[in-house]
């Protein structure tokens, strides 16, 4: 792949980036030329240089830091990947669960990001931080509605942070919608079921993991140098309204 984005030899930190999602981003970063670390609480196979930490430990983010611009002099970018949550109800879901929920997607990111741009403010030509939300957080997440309300405010962190440490530090945000990853039948079920579910999206299918990795490495680049504090919506086009498939007006004969 050519390196036209200007990212061969940059430093890239991608939290998560052992599977799923980041996997894919990780993939996209080396691509490119960059240098990946790619962390997660357990190893997995990789191409990158793994490093295992948990993201909300903040003694642990410190050293994860600290330990990148030891080996490798500086840190160009960090995306924020790592994130989740299981499918419970919330009037069933503990407190002691939302607390985790929303804690390892608002909490961790931002302290990752504060320790990221403290090295990032010291160095000439800064850096760029890139958060993964979800268009959970821009529409009701029922069965994960603390997840929803952990990205929406992930957003908004995201147009906080990019006003804070501007000039020198540019921070984004993807809003990813569903994406087809090693673990989606968890999500959707069956094949066929992951099949009907993509045909929800004007686009036809879910994404593929590396799709997001193309979306976050443009927002690192800098072709997007004067990009900050946005949030680009990455969902195949969203979700037709429900009230379309109910009503028997105006729908558009086969031809």
């Amino acid at each position: 792949m050519k390196t036209e984005l200007g990212l061969a030899g940059a430093v890239v930190l991608v939290t998560g980036g052992v599977r799923g999602v980041g996997r894919g981003i990780t993939e996209v970063f080396l691509a490119h030329g960059a240098h990946v670390v790619a962390c997660a609480r357990r190893e997995a196979p990789t191409d990158a240089e793994f490093a295992a930490c948990d993201v909300r430990d903040e003694t642990q983010v410190a050293a994860l830091v600290e330990g990148i611009v030891e080996r490798h002099g500086r840190l160009d970018v960090v995306v924020n990947n790592a994130g989740g949550a299981p499918y419970v109800s919330a009037a069933e879901a503990s407190p002691r669960l939302h607390e985790k929920v929303v804690q390892l997607n608002l909490l961790a990111p931002l302290l990752v990001a504060q320790h990221a741009n403290a090295v990032m403010q010291r160095q000439e030509s800064g850096g760029s931080i890139v958060m993964i939300s979800s268009v959970s957080g821009t529409r009701p997440s029922p069965g994960t509605a603390a997840y929803g309300a952990a990205k929406a405010g992930l957003d908004n962190l995201t147009a906080s942070l990019a006003v804070e440490w501007a000039p020198k530090v540019r921070v984004n945000a993807l809003d990813v919608g569903m994406v087809r990853t090693e673990q989606a039948h968890l999500h959707y079920g069956s094949a066929a079921a992951v099949e009907a579910v993509g045909k929800t999206v004007p686009l036809g299918r879910l994404a593929e993991p590396a799709e997001i990795g193309h979306c976050a490495a443009f927002l690192a680049s800098g072709l997007a140098s004067y990009v900050s504090g946005a949030t680009l919506r990455v969902h195949g086009g969203g979700e037709v309204p429900a009230f379309l498939a109910a009503a028997d007006v105006n729908h558009r004969e086969d031809s």
